[in-house]
């Protein structure tokens, strides 16, 4: 298959590594022992909502940050809620270290306007790379 789905441009290569970074900045936040767990749980949330939008902006670079974020922070907020449903097969995801990060394993109505600080931080950044390598005609 060619084309530019998978040509990585300038603003692609930029959009992984920012990826790439919040990886271990996320996971390195929420597991440090020697910070509160006020902090670890703040900028967790941000950098996990971070992440997912450089990740599908990485994937399909010519979206627009905004409606990439809004959808990311949608989805999170579902994911937040969904925690509230008690299925079988959810509680068994979540008893696994990646249900855990991706589905949590409890509702929290605090991590809401995270994921909403989360998003907007993951816009703007996203927005003002965009306009520094995507020259619009």
């Amino acid at each position: 298959m060619s084309g530019s789905l998978f040509r990585f441009s300038p603003y692609r290569w930029v959009l992984l590594a920012q990826t790439l970074l919040l990886v271990p900045l996320g996971y390195g936040v929420r597991f440090a022992h020697n910070v509160p767990e006020w902090f670890r749980n703040i900028w967790g949330n941000v950098a996990y909502e971070m992440f997912w939008i450089f990740l599908f902006l990485t994937i399909l670079p010519r979206s627009k940050p905004r409606s990439v974020a809004i959808t990311i922070c949608l989805m999170s907020f579902g994911i937040e809620f969904l925690q509230l449903c008690q299925h079988p097969f959810l509680v068994a995801a979540r008893s696994t270290l990646p249900g855990r990060l991706v589905l949590g394993n409890g509702f929290t109505w605090i991590d809401l306007p995270q994921y909403g600080v989360g998003s907007l931080c993951g816009w703007l950044w996203a927005a003002w790379l965009q306009h520094q390598f995507i020259k619009r005609k």
